[in-house]
Formats: structure tokens, sequence, C-alpha cells
């Protein structure tokens, strides 16, 4: 009698073996031994090993061969936005015209001449004004625009009042108003946030 040290199998259990060896003795319609199943066993693993490798290999391939073409099809779709982009800057060719306008102020407010300073805030105002006309925003005057935005119209609007003032003062007052060049570069950095906001510059 086996004791508690021995495997028991169970008899009623599956026979694999049984199974595998009677499906391939119905294919080949002859007895297979189990020295002739394991084989079989071995070669239709070396022909799963090689079948399996191929595909993995053609699996690579094919990992990389997509990774070409969707670096490829990235660099054709940015060469078509760029295309567009160029397309767009020659039909409204408005912003960088108005660019160039931003460095020629620029010019003036870093030169040593006082008239230059102010010569570079009025025309910045003319550039505000277009800018503010161009938004839709009512008004005959710079002013009044700025009112009829409101202090919500956009958000460098406080920027706009400033620098404005500045171009009034220059206007209204003439010679009495002593325009420094560290005032005339503060309002240059106010008007360039507004215009920034604004996509002038």
């Amino acid at each position: 009698m086996p004791d508690e040290n021995d495997i028991v199998y169970n008899s009623y259990g599956p026979d694999l073996l049984g199974i595998v060896r009677a499906i391939i003795d119905a294919v080949t319609g002859s007895n297979v031994s189990s020295d002739g199943l394991f084989a079989w066993f071995a070669g239709f693993w070396e022909i799963y090993s090689v079948i399996a490798f191929l595909l993995s290999a053609l699996f690579i391939l094919g990992i990389i061969y997509s990774y070409i073409r969707f670096n490829q099809l990235s660099e054709i779709e940015a060469e078509n936005l760029l295309e567009a982009e160029n397309i767009w800057k020659q039909l409204h060719g408005s912003a960088s015209q108005e660019n160039r306008r931003w460095k020629e102020i620029q010019k003036h407010v870093a030169s040593g001449q006082p008239n230059d300073w102010k010569l570079s805030i009025i025309e910045a105002d003319i550039i505000l004004g277009e800018e503010l006309s161009k938004s839709g925003f009512p008004g005959s005057t710079i002013g009044e625009q700025l009112k009829s935005a409101g202090t919500n119209g956009f958000a460098t609007i406080q920027d706009a009042w400033d620098a404005h003032l500045i171009r009034n003062k220059i206007a209204h007052e003439g010679a009495d108003f002593v325009l420094t060049q560290a005032m005339a570069k503060e309002a240059m950095i106010k008007y360039e946030r507004v215009f920034k906001e604004f996509g002038v510059v």
C-alpha cells in the first residue's frame, strides 16, 4: 500500500500524452511510440521556433518602417504648414509691416535726441489707434476708444492708458513737458506689451 509520501496519480484524470498520440495516430494512420512522439514534438518545436523568429523579425521590420514613414509624413506636414504660413504672410503682410514700423520706433527711442524720443511715442500711439480701430473699439480718438473698451476690454488696457497719457502730454504741453529717455523707454515697454497682445510685434 502507498504511504503518505507516495504520489498517487488519479487513474481517472485525462491522459494528455495518450490523447496527442491518438490524434497523431489518426492523422498518420500508424501507431506512434513514445520516442517517436517526443521526436515529433522536437521537430515541431524547431519548425515553430523558426516560424516565430521569422514573424518576430517581420514585426520588428514593420515597426521600423512605420516609424520611418511617420517621421516622413510629419516632415511633409510641417513643410505644408510652413508653406501655408508663408502664403498667409504674403496675403496679409500687415503684421510684418507693423513690425518694421516698430523697429524704426525703437531706433528713435534709442537715439540721443529728445525729439526722437517724442517722435517714437507719437508713432507708437498712431499704431495703437490703428489696432484699437481694427479691434472694433468705437470712438473718434484713442481716449474714446480706450474708454469704450472699459476696464476689461483687453489685458493690457492699463499699459495703453499709461503710454497714451504720455503722448497727450507731448501733444498738449509742448515744450513745457520735459520728456526724459527713461520715460520714453518706459512708455515703449508699455506699448510693446499692448502690441504683443494685439499680435503686432
